[in-house]
């Protein structure tokens, strides 16, 4: 009897931390992606997340839409033979009118909703530690981060995977800018994505202003193909 007390007490904490796990999240195959361009076996898929059932699956409860966030799924896969480095890839949203909006890094989501960073508060409050905000953002769920994209060496014949985030709207019609990929071995630039993007448009609210170019951008200079 002792022996099985003991065993029921020990499997507690395995069964604790089993439930405690996240939910797996899974990009689906190539094939299950609409919008997708290849460039020298580099093939690039996306896909923005708008559907409520696509919203759960990846972020639970979460709407990001509805803070003024657009996430975008990105499938990166190589079939070219080489290692890419990301290290130095950059991706803009590109709206119908030719706005260049730029990705806002996963860390930083969380300060989008009004919620001011560690290092943001004029006045420290006595009995707290400076800069530190006791509000607690909605969009600072695990999930965003946690699934972000975050690969930065693509090996030959593997694939990557994760969300981009764009203080935007989506509009059909937009495109998304992948640049800055680049041979491993060498450091040689490689090329350029211009991806339109095909979705149906869902509500979006934003709870801070977007600071657009006062001014459209033109097309960006080609890089080496």
């Amino acid at each position: 009897m002792a022996l099985k007390c003991l065993i029921v007490l020990l499997s507690l904490p395995l069964a604790h931390a089993a439930e405690k796990e996240p939910p797996k999240f899974s990009p689906g195959p190539l094939s299950s992606f609409r919008d997708r361009q290849t460039i020298d076996q580099v093939t690039l898929a996306a896909r923005p997340f708008l559907k409520t059932a696509d919203l759960r699956a990846a972020f639970g409860k979460l709407d990001p839409n509805s803070y003024g966030v657009l996430p975008i799924l990105v499938l990166i896969v190589n079939q070219s033979g080489q290692t890419v480095s990301l290290e130095g890839m950059r991706a803009e949203l590109i709206t119908p009118d030719r706005r260049r909006i730029e990705a806002t890094p996963a860390s930083d989501i969380r300060y989008l909703s009004g919620t001011p960073r560690p290092d943001a508060t004029p006045h420290p409050i006595p009995g707290r530690l400076p800069g530190l905000s006791r509000r607690k953002s909605p969009l600072s769920a695990w999930e965003i981060e946690g699934r972000a994209f975050s690969a930065r060496m693509l090996p030959a014949g593997e694939s990557a995977s994760g969300f981009l985030y764009f203080q935007a709207c989506f509009r059909s019609g937009s495109v998304l800018f992948l640049g800055g990929l680049r041979q491993a071995a060498t450091g040689k630039d490689l090329f350029y994505f211009e991806l339109p993007l095909e979705a149906e448009e869902g509500p979006c609210a934003f709870r801070r202003p977007i600071r657009y170019p006062t001014t459209p951008i033109p097309n960006p200079i080609p890089l080496t193909r």
